[in-house]
């Protein structure tokens, strides 16, 4: 007898709730062997391609491409001995074993053998389960079409599939039809059609994430943000000789690099801006090592890969390590795991030309820098005015945490290893 198990949506990161189908790499009736990436997701932090932790042959996808899915439900199904005998059919309602779930949120299933007969066989549906007679509606020709979850989701808004159109290829009810009825049922308006020249994105993955994010942080910690405007001329020219060093010569040094480095080293001197607000337990933790975020834009949206233990690293390594992160976030291929802990965030908005602004922290984190553009501009130096390379800094802090006073004296050291690299045997 044919053995089935289904294969959850696992927890690719931490505490993830829910992901989205991007594409799938198998297709019903391929044999798989275990650790075979059979779909790519996309969560909340990074897109994922998922082995298959069976050996067998797909019998059913469970979600469409597009779909959004709950962490612990079941995506597809596979039967692990598909050269066995199969079942008889007896027309009985004896259900197949062992079709058990694997991953955090064990999911099971049962699947009905068919009757058999000589006449054409149904449509491979299940239909939905009635309602009371008052308002049971028409007697449909066949039975609804919706993916396991989908029918699920329709049960728990208490949306009969029954009178719904599916939208979806060869009229399959989708997850958005089932969500567009559950809306109209409580009174909202139906979603307006798009105008000429108008164009409407379901808000999904990292952009989804993004947006709770800051509005989470925007609304729960108390922002300041302080600015400083650095003369870069010395961290220029020191620039320029170490290029020339043997240790730097495969080295892509970048201003980026040098901030970095001067993060590292004046939270020395002010740890609490790399410390963190816990809430719950009404403490402050402080962390011993800097995990260094640094935000990047990508075809994805925005995301904060990190530098574990940027501040141990010498500034050769962080600036391998800093290339490494962003050629990783633009394929795309940043693993879960790297982006989440950090505990201090860089972002470097003069790449795109942009002086400063005002960064909204990351949740957890009690401090974000930015980095502006580097410009030549109008100085003055012993009196006399001259054009220099001039760089602007803009540090928002979460006032639960830092003061004035310490978030301001962060700002002067970063300016000042800047200004003057020199002084770092200083700290």
């Amino acid at each position: 007898m044919s053995q089935y198990k289904q294969f959850p949506l696992p927890d690719v990161g931490e505490g993830l709730t829910e992901a989205e189908i991007l594409s799938w790499r198998v297709a019903p009736g391929d044999t798989v062997s275990v650790n075979q990436i059979i779909v790519e997701i996309e969560t909340a932090k990074a897109a994922v391609e998922l082995p298959c932790p069976y050996a067998g042959v797909v019998t059913e996808l469970l979600a469409e491409p597009g779909a959004t899915v709950s962490v612990g439900s079941p995506i597809v199904t596979i039967d692990l001995d598909p050269d066995s005998a199969a079942p008889s059919q007896t027309g009985s309602d004896e259900q197949v074993p062992n079709l058990v779930g694997y991953g955090p949120k064990s999911a099971t299933a049962t699947r009905r053998p068919r009757k058999a007969t000589t006449e054409p066989a149904p449509e491979p549906a299940i239909p939905p389960a009635p309602e009371p007679a008052a308002a049971a509606a028409p007697a449909a020709e066949r039975a609804p079409l919706a993916k396991p979850p989908v029918r699920k989701l329709a049960k728990d808004l208490g949306i009969d599939l029954g009178r719904l159109a599916g939208s979806g290829h060869d009229g399959i009810i989708t997850r958005e039809d089932v969500q567009h009825a559950h809306a109209v049922s409580n009174g909202a308006p139906p979603a307006a059609a798009p105008r000429e020249g108008e164009r409407r994105v379901p808000v999904r993955g990292v952009r989804r994430a993004t947006a709770q994010a800051v509005v989470a942080s925007a609304f729960s910690a108390p922002h300041v943000t302080e600015f400083l405007t650095v003369d870069v001329s010395p961290m220029m020219a020191l620039r320029d000789k170490l290029g020339s060093q043997r240790g730097f010569r495969d080295v892509k040094l970048t201003p980026l690099a040098f901030a970095s480095k001067a993060v590292c080293l004046a939270v020395r001197r002010t740890p609490d801006v790399n410390a963190s607000w816990d809430e719950a337990a009404g403490e402050i933790v402080y962390f011993d090592h800097v995990n260094l975020g640094i935000a990047a834009a990508t075809p994805r949206g925005l995301v904060v890969p990190k530098i574990r233990r940027a501040d141990a690293m010498p500034l050769a390594e962080l600036a391998g390590a800093l290339e490494a992160l962003a050629t990783t976030a633009r394929e795309g291929a940043t693993a879960p795991e790297d982006m989440v802990g950090g505990t201090f965030t860089i972002t470097n908005v003069g790449v795109f030309g942009v002086d400063t602004g005002t960064p909204i922290l990351n949740p957890g984190e009690s401090a974000i820098l930015a980095l502006g553009a580097i410009r030549e501009m109008p100085w003055v130096v012993d009196g006399a005015v001259v054009p220099r390379p001039v760089c602007q800094l803009a540090l928002s802090f979460d006032h639960r945490v830092v003061d004035g006073q310490q978030g301001s004296q962060f700002l002067a050291d970063v300016g000042a290893l800047l200004a003057d690299p020199a002084i770092a045997i200083t700290f």
